[in-house]
């Protein structure tokens, strides 16, 4: 995808994030001054591709953050993880939850197949984590590993589902910071615990 391309959706998805997904249908962004109208009518003729390419570069941004800080390879399973949240945190704009949810039932096929593939992302990357937290002694050795990782993709699925918790009353940053929390304790050893109270204190989770 092409830096022209890629500049189009970002200003499609901040209309999105700023004024909610009833703006940018085909015909709305049509009549928005905010959209370069040549370079809409060059890519764009169906809106099952406009949401297809945005979120596909939503899930672009949510993986540059596992690779730019190197997730696999990193020694410390506890300290990438809150690097990461960190990270996931400050390109909230770019992931929002809430707007993405939206198309559930505009374009279910879209989201579905956007979701899973999420999904198996995030549980390729965690699954990698948890090997590695059990192997360095932080994470216990008695967990299925396969059913820790699913666990953490089913509680980060609901903080995504604003029936569970409505974005008007619930701060999707509070909400994962509390999350991240429970996640780490239900597996940590006390070595593992005593590491995480001391990262904790010296590195807030999401600003």
């Amino acid at each position: 995808m092409n830096e022209e391309r890629i500049e189009l959706l970002q200003r499609v998805r901040s209309i999105a994030n700023e004024e909610g997904i009833s703006e940018i249908t085909l015909e709305k962004l049509r009549q928005n001054d905010k959209i370069p109208q040549d370079i809409l009518k060059k890519y764009y003729s169906r809106e099952k591709d406009l949401v297809k390419d945005i979120l596909t570069e939503e899930r672009k941004k949510f993986e540059e953050i596992f690779v730019d800080h190197d997730f696999e390879g990193y020694y410390d399973a506890i300290d990438i993880l809150f690097t990461v949240s960190k990270e996931m945190a400050g390109k909230f704009y770019h992931l929002s939850p809430s707007v993405t949810n939206e198309w559930k039932d505009i374009h279910p096929d879209i989201y579905q197949d956007h979701i899973d593939k999420r999904v198996d992302f995030i549980y390729m990357k965690i699954n990698v984590n948890i090997q590695k937290g059990i192997i360095s002694g932080l994470y216990r050795n008695d967990v299925s590993t396969e059913l820790v990782a699913r666990r953490y993709i089913s509680r980060l699925l609901d903080l995504h589902d604003p029936d569970n918790f409505p974005p008007e009353e619930f701060s999707f940053v509070q909400l994962f910071t509390q999350m991240f929390e429970s996640f780490i304790k239900s597996i940590a050893t006390e070595k593992g615990l005593k590491y995480y109270e001391k990262k904790k204190k010296s590195f807030k989770l999401l600003s």
